[in-house]
């Protein structure tokens, strides 16, 4: 999908007929600006628009009568929320740094490069520990030796527990020390190891692993990719160009820590993979009546393309060339509960068409997206009148996502049901093995089930708590759908 400028003098003429929301109008006070952003913002794309009473169109007279309403909220972010449709909308956030939050979205965030889910301990205290999923190159965690399957239990000498975990760890502090702990059947205790880390401005190459595995005499392409990002779009081409020139029989996409990103960019990956369906619907998408009303139906639609063209926020191409395609008719995922939004969208689109397995626990089930907005006078980052005096940003759902089918599955896509068949297999957190090696339980059991149809003899791990939280989950990108406005 493509979003051009031409939506912006819908976005005028509406706000113009309305309520006067420029940042140039007398009437709005200076100290109001930021809540009449976060008001008219919502009221112009917030997928539950028509569903919150003081979003309605018909709610204020004027924008003397907004303003009295607004000056109720005196903390922005108290206004934001008053104005969602929780618990039905799980994912719509506001930031005060929006620099942070596009950086987020190309992979670039504050980290030690440890990467890290957060459980609770199986005897039901509120004890909580890390386990290391994987950790980025040249980090600080990488220069301390941490390791993918190292268990920790506490941070700068504390227990973590479920009421201290965030502020011990994503907390402002940039310096901090685990405590490491030996597993102990999901009750770990301290074995008196502990490793400093320091946190500082990391980019993530979201292809984390790319190569060809030989397999019961076949080659098996095997990718493992962490967010779609669409700055490493053209490395993630070139991923299937060498795919492409290896020949290889089957492909394995590894989107168990992959919480999602642009929309374009799982588009391309879906044409990588198949490439048979150029022009073909992809995705589709419901705004809001306002939205819908104002744009062409063609705008609500992705389709499958074959080249990747992407663009700068003023509209300048960045990079245009050829999709790098597969032409399969089956692909294999393996996922978990960290795999949501255009992970999900990736998976969903892609069963339209062809054979899809997956492999892995139900994952997030988000089918929403959304776009950043900002304090401009027609909500972008170029729009004119750029406020300044903050650098507040909304990242609100806005749309519903579905494949061709008009299907969708908000509770998440399960391994192993009659929509995606597979194999149901949570990680082993006593023995997770080495990411694209045949030690890592996930992948083992994917190859496997790639050769002979059946699932393996595969401990199966039936941890009693789900996941508490992760490190992607604190950086600003968070698990969003992304669609860029220009």
């Amino acid at each position: 999908m493509n979003f051009k400028n031409k939506y912006f003098p819908f976005l005028i003429v509406f706000f113009l007929f309305t309520l006067s929301c420029s940042k140039t109008d007398n009437d709005i006070p200076q100290d109001l600006e930021l809540n009449n952003f976060i008001w008219k913002g919502l009221n112009a794309f917030y997928l539950w628009q028509e569903d919150i009473n003081n979003l309605k169109d018909t709610r204020f007279n004027n924008q003397n009568e907004l303003n009295t309403y607004l000056s109720g909220f005196p903390v922005p972010e108290n206004l934001f929320e008053s104005l969602l449709n929780r618990p039905t909308d799980r994912f719509s956030v506001i930031v005060d740094d929006y620099i942070a939050l596009e950086n987020s979205f190309q992979g670039l965030n504050l980290s030690s490069g440890m990467e890290f889910g957060l459980r609770q301990y199986e005897n039901a205290s509120n004890n909580v520990y890390g386990y290391v999923r994987y950790v980025i190159p040249n980090s600080s965690a990488a220069s301390n030796n941490v390791m993918r399957g190292q268990v920790f239990n506490n941070v700068d000498g504390s227990q973590l527990t479920l009421d201290n975990y965030r502020s011990l760890l994503f907390g402002n502090n940039t310096n901090f020390t685990i405590g490491l702990a030996d597993y102990n059947n999901g009750n770990p205790i301290t074995n008196g190891t502990s490793i400093s880390l320091s946190k500082t401005e990391l980019q993530e190459n979201p292809i984390a692993i790319s190569k060809v595995i030989e397999d019961n005499n076949q080659k098996i392409g095997y990718l493992m990719y962490n967010q779609f990002a669409g700055n490493f779009d053209a490395q993630l081409n070139a991923v299937f160009a060498g795919f492409k020139t290896e020949n290889i029989d089957n492909l394995i996409v590894d989107l168990r820590y992959n919480p999602g990103g642009f929309v374009s960019s799982a588009t391309y990956l879906g044409g990588m993979i198949t490439g048979q369906f150029e022009g073909e619907l992809f995705s589709q998408q419901i705004w809001n009546s306002k939205v819908t009303q104002a744009w062409d139906a063609e705008r609500f639609v992705n389709n499958f393309t074959n080249e990747i063209i992407n663009s700068d926020r003023n509209g300048n191409i960045v990079l245009q060339e050829n999709l790098n395609t597969l032409g399969l008719n089956k692909v294999y995922f393996i996922v978990t509960n960290s795999s949501a939004s255009a992970s999900e969208l990736l998976i969903n689109s892609l069963n339209s068409y062809i054979d899809v397995r997956v492999i892995g626990t139900t994952t997030t089930g988000k089918q929403e997206g959304s776009v950043t907005l900002y304090d401009s006078d027609n909500l972008s980052r170029t729009g004119a009148n750029l406020n300044t005096n903050h650098t507040y940003a909304m990242q609100p759902i806005v749309f519903e996502i579905s494949n061709k089918d008009g299907i969708n599955y908000p509770e998440g896509i399960i391994p192993g049901s009659a929509a995606f068949p597979g194999v149901s297999l949570p990680e082993d957190y006593g023995n997770l093995g080495v990411l694209g090696e045949r030690s890592d339980p996930l992948l083992n059991e994917t190859l496997t089930y790639m050769a002979t149809g059946a699932k393996a003899s595969t401990k199966n791990n039936n941890n009693l708590f789900k996941e508490v939280f992760n490190s992607k989950l604190a950086n600003p990108a968070k698990d969003n759908m992304i669609i860029q406005l220009k």
